[in-house]
C-alpha cells in the first residue's frame, strides 16, 4: 500500500487501459477518481475499494477545471494526474475531413494539456506528478491513424517540456504503450485468431494487459521514481520485429514469424 493517502485522477479510467491503471492505484492504496463521458457498466474496483466516477467531457476546459477542483477539494490534495483518455477510429487521411482529424488531436493532445494546466496548482502543492499515456504510434508511421500518431508524438514532447518548466515541484513522465489486450482489441486485430497472430509478432509473445500498464504507472507515481522526470518508458514487450527480417531470404532465423506488420494500438 505504498500510495496510501495519495489522491490520483485517471482520465478515461472506466474501461480498458484506464480501468487497469485505476485498479492498480487502488491496489496500491491510493484514493482514485476516474472520469469519462459516460459512466461504466459497473464501478471500477479492486480489493473491495472503488474509484469515484464523474462524467466529464475532457474537451470542455470549464468542466475539466470543475472536476479537478472538486476532487482536490474533497480530499484536500491531488498527487497524480494520469492523462489516459484518448483513442481514434481507423480512418485514412483522405477518408475524413480536417475537422474529424482535428477532433482526434483535440482529445489526444489538447485535452491532456488542459487537464494538466487545471491540476498544476494542486500538484505543485503536493509535489506530485503527471503521467501521459502515449503510444508507439507517436514514434513510427501510423497509417490509418495518422492524426492520432501525430497527437501522441506531440504529447511526448509536451511532457518533456512540461517536466522542465514545472521542475522541481512536479514530475512529468510518459508511458509509451505498444499493443494492449482490452475489450476493444477485436476492433484493431480481429477475432481470437487475429489477436493471437498479432501477439506472436511481439518479442515477449503476448499483448500487454491493462494491469501491466497499471503497475508501470504506479511505479512512476511512487517515491521509487522520485528522480524520474521527463522520461518516456517504453511498454511494448520488446517492440516489433523489423519487417525486412521476415521478408529477407538470407540470414533468416528458423523461428522468424510469418505474420506481417500489424496496426497500432
Amino acid at each position: 500500500m505504498e500510495l496510501k493517502g495519495r489522491v490520483v485522477v485517471v482520465t478515461g479510467g472506466t474501461r480498458g487501459v484506464g480501468a487497469g491503471i485505476a485498479r492498480s492505484f487502488l491496489a496500491a492504496g491510493a484514493e482514485v477518481a476516474v472520469c469519462a463521458r459516460r459512466p461504466p457498466d459497473a464501478p471500477v474496483a479492486e480489493g473491495g475499494r472503488e474509484a469515484a466516477f464523474t462524467a466529464v467531457d475532457l474537451r470542455d476546459p470549464d468542466a475539466v477545471g470543475e472536476f479537478l477542483e472538486g476532487v482536490a477539494g474533497r480530499h484536500g490534495r491531488l498527487d497524480c494526474l494520469v492523462n489516459n483518455a484518448g483513442g481514434t477510429p481507423y480512418r485514412l487521411l483522405g477518408e475524413g475531413g480536417p475537422e474529424r482529424h482535428a477532433r482526434v488531436v483535440a482529445l489526444n493532445l489538447v485535452a491532456p494539456l488542459t487537464a494538466s494546466l487545471a491540476a498544476y496548482p494542486w500538484l505543485r502543492e503536493s509535489r506530485g506528478s503527471v503521467l501521459m499515456i502515449g503510444s508507439v504510434s507517436g514514434t513510427r508511421p501510423s497509417p490509418g491513424t495518422a492524426a492520432y500518431g501525430a497527437a501522441k508524438a506531440g504529447l511526448e514532447n509536451l511532457a518533456r517540456s512540461m517536466a522542465v518548466e514545472w521542475a522541481p515541484e512536479v514530475r512529468v513522465n510518459s508511458l509509451v504503450l505498444g499493443m494492449v489486450r482490452t475489450e476493444l482489441a477485436h476492433l484493431h486485430y480481429g477475432d481470437a485468431a487475429g489477436v493471437a497472430a498479432v501477439a506472436a509478432t511481439v518479442p515477449l509473445g503476448r499483448l500487454a494487459e491493462p494491469a501491466d500498464v497499471g503497475e508501470a504507472a504506479v511505479f512512476l507515481a511512487s517515491d521509487r521514481a522520485a528522480y524520474v522526470s521527463g522520461a518516456s518508458l517504453l511498454l511494448h514487450g520488446g517492440g516489433e520485429r523489423p519487417a525486412f527480417l521476415t521478408a529477407a531470404t538470407a540470414n533468416r532465423p528458423p523461428t522468424a514469424p510469418d505474420t506481417p506488420a500489424t496496426p497500432p494500438r
